[in-house]
């Protein structure tokens, strides 16, 4: 290799290491927002305590011999407060990688668990186990476990709807949107011949809710978005390369078929785990991956974490605000999502490119 080759190749080395330096600069700010975001968020409520207080109090439960805490903050922060703040994290975690998944996998920018009819799917669920009391588990976790079951078995429905026809972007597009309007038609049906407060609770949780939060509730939700989440990065090459088209995946030597439908079920089980705890929170799965997708570009390597940790960054912030906007009164967070994400989502519209991929 010529001089000038050696040279040009260095250059080009060490611009790509600036390129992978900057998308790891942007995920360590953000988890540094979260932190920071989180200890104002654990601040807020009746009883008034500082974020010094609240770090001091986490610091405290790990090292108890070099940090001191009270009993009342300490009460205040682990059993009232900590659990909701950690719920929103790995809420919004989850449903923005499972987005991010989806319309990678899709190639569409309108990819999403509610897109899909995943959400529709998991309100059917729900109104089922509220109004006729008819579920596939019993007592606390009717309304948890029908939901579960019913985004997983619409999922495997878009699956064999898709593999009927062939098995493409399109066709599982095709199928989410007429599962979506199928069991949404249920879901109105049975509001129509429930009575008025069963209604009410039905509509209650369709507009999402972190105020059911609790510590294994926490613990199931981290589990399976975390350990999704590493599978999915372990095929964010081949993510990578369905993006180019299916016939480049197939000449790279990517099995399109059983990477789009593994990484769908595998973003159908992230959503199942979070919104049957939660009800349905939207948009965050929908405008996370496009805010990440801006700032990082389109390599999955760096996407899929970068989005989990801007819908952690967007779900506690929107959490924060429905807490404190109308205090005391505590909005739903599903409705402060919707309204922070639509203005969003028409000025993505409004400069969005030719194309997206």
């Amino acid at each position: 290799m010529s001089e000038d080759g050696v040279i040009e190749a260095s250059s080009i080395k060490e611009e790509y290491s600036q390129f992978v330096g900057r998308k790891i600069l942007l995920i360590f700010a953000s988890l540094v927002g979260i932190v920071a975001l989180a200890g104002v968020a654990a601040t807020l409520g009746s009883a008034n305590i500082t974020p010094v207080e609240v770090y001091t109090a986490i610091l405290a439960r790990f090292f108890p011999g070099t940090f001191e805490t009270t009993n009342f903050i300490d009460t205040i922060v682990w059993k009232l407060r900590l659990h909701r703040v950690l719920m929103a994290i790995f809420a919004g975690m989850g449903l923005a990688v499972a987005g991010a998944a989806m319309q990678g996998i899709l190639r569409n920018p309108l990819a999403s668990p509610f897109t899909l009819g995943i959400a529709s799917a998991a309100s059917f669920g729900a109104s089922l186990a509220i109004i006729m009391g008819a579920g596939f588990v019993g007592g606390q976790w009717l309304i948890v476990g029908n939901a579960f079951v019913f985004t997983m078995l619409a999922s495997m429905t878009v699956y064999g709807l898709a593999r009927y026809k062939g098995i493409t972007s399109e066709t599982m597009i095709l199928a989410g949107i007429a599962i979506m309007y199928l069991f949404s038609a249920m879901t109105s049906f049975l509001q129509y011949i429930g009575k008025s407060e069963q209604v009410h609770e039905v509509v209650f949780w369709m507009m999402g809710s972190l105020g059911r939060s609790s510590w294994d509730k926490v613990g199931i939700i981290a589990t399976v978005t975390v350990v999704c989440t590493l599978i999915l990065m372990y095929y964010s090459w081949d993510i990578n390369a369905l993006g180019a088209g299916d016939e480049t995946a197939k000449s790279l030597g990517v099995s399109v078929e059983f990477v789009r439908v593994f990484c769908m079920m595998l973003a159908s089980l992230i959503t199942a785990s979070v919104i049957c705890f939660t009800g349905t929170i939207g948009f965050i799965g929908l405008v996370a991956p496009h805010i990440t997708r801006m700032m990082v570009g389109g390599d999955h390597r760096f996407l899929i974490p970068a989005s989990g940790l801007v819908g952690a960054l967007l779900l506690l912030a929107a959490d924060t605000v429905a807490r404190t906007i109308f205090a005391p009164v505590i909005l739903p967070v599903g409705i402060m999502t919707a309204f922070l994400g639509v203005p969003f989502f028409i000025y993505l519209f409004l400069r969005r490119r030719k194309d997206y991929w």
